[in-house]
C-alpha cells in the first residue's frame, strides 16, 4: 500500500504553496494550518508532511509553534522538515510532536552530523530529503545547488542504513504537470530496500495510480489539493484500496 501524505508548507505561520521553490511565488491557502490538518484527519487520512519554509532558508526552525499546535490537536502522523540545522533543532521537532524528521540541507552540508543522528535516534525516525534539479541535489530551501548526483547521494545514506527518502524533482514542484515517474523508477531499480516517497507535480488520481504501480512507498500531495484538482475524499478512498 502506498501512503497518501498531504502537505502543509508554512511561511510566517500560514499555509502556502510555492512554484518550483521560488519564495516570491507564494500563494497563501490558509491563515491557520491547523484547520487544514483537521480536514485531512476528518477524512481519515493518517499522515501529514509539514515543511517550515522560513526555516528551510534560514538558520533554524522558525514555525515550531505550528507543528506543536497540529501535533497537540490531531492524531496525524507528522513528518517535519525545514530548518533542521543542529541537534537542538532535531530534538525540538521531536519534542513538539513530529513522528519523523526530514533532513535535507544538513545531509548535503554536514554528513557526519546526520550520521551521528542516525546512530542516536535510529533510521525509523529520520527521512532523507533528496531534493533534485536536473538530477543534482539542491539544498537551503532549494536556493543552493551542489555537485552531488541524487542517486549517489541516496546511496551514501543507504550505506548508513537510512532508506526512507523523500525525493522532490524541483522542476515539477507546484507546476501541476505530473510527477517524475522515470526518475523514481531509476532510483528504485536495484534498490529493493528503498522506501521512496514521491513529491512534486502530482496532479491527478492517475498520477497516484502510476506512482503506486512504479513501487513508490508514499506520495506527497500539496497544490493539487488546494487548487481543487484532487479532492480530500478521493485521497481517502484511494488510501483504503
Amino acid at each position: 500500500m502506498m501512503h497518501i501524505i498531504p502537505a502543509i508548507d508554512i511561511i510566517e505561520g500560514k499555509a502556502v504553496r510555492l512554484t518550483q521553490g521560488v519564495y516570491e511565488s507564494k500563494k497563501i491557502y490558509a491563515g491557520d494550518p491547523l484547520e487544514l490538518a483537521k480536514q485531512f484527519e476528518d477524512a481519515n487520512l493518517r499522515y501529514l508532511h509539514v515543511v517550515d519554509l522560513d526555516g528551510a532558508r534560514g538558520r533554524g526552525i522558525v514555525n515550531l509553534n505550528v507543528l506543536e499546535r497540529i501535533a497537540n490537536n490531531t492524531n496525524l502522523v507528522i513528518d517535519f522538515g525545514g530548518g533542521i540545522k543542529r541537534s537542538a533543532d532535531l530534538e525540538a521537532a521531536f519534542s513538539s510532536g513530529a513522528s519523523k524528521v526530514t533532513c535535507g540541507s544538513v545531509a548535503v552540508k554536514n554528513p557526519s552530523l546526520l550520521i551521528s543522528w542516525i546512530e542516536k535516534f535510529g533510521c525509523d525516525r529520520l527521512i532523507l530529503g533528496a531534493d533534485a534539479k536536473n538530477g543534482m541535489v539542491q539544498s537551503a530551501g532549494w536556493t543552493e545547488g551542489s555537485d552531488q548526483e541524487v542517486a549517489a547521494f541516496i546511496d551514501l545514506y543507504r550505506s548508513q542504513g537510512l532508506n526512507q527518502v523523500i525525493c522532490t524533482d524541483i522542476s515539477k514542484d507546484g507546476m501541476l504537470s505530473g510527477p517524475s515517474i522515470d526518475l523514481y523508477r531509476t532510483l528504485l531499480k536495484d534498490r529493493s530496500d528503498l522506501h521512496l516517497i514521491a513529491s512534486g507535480g502530482i496532479t491527478t488520481m492517475q498520477d497516484l495510480r502510476d506512482l503506486r504501480d512504479a513501487g513508490l512507498a508514499g506520495a506527497i500531495i500539496g497544490k493539487a489539493i488546494y487548487e481543487g484538482m484532487i479532492t480530500i475524499e478521493e485521497l481517502a478512498a484511494f488510501g483504503e484500496n
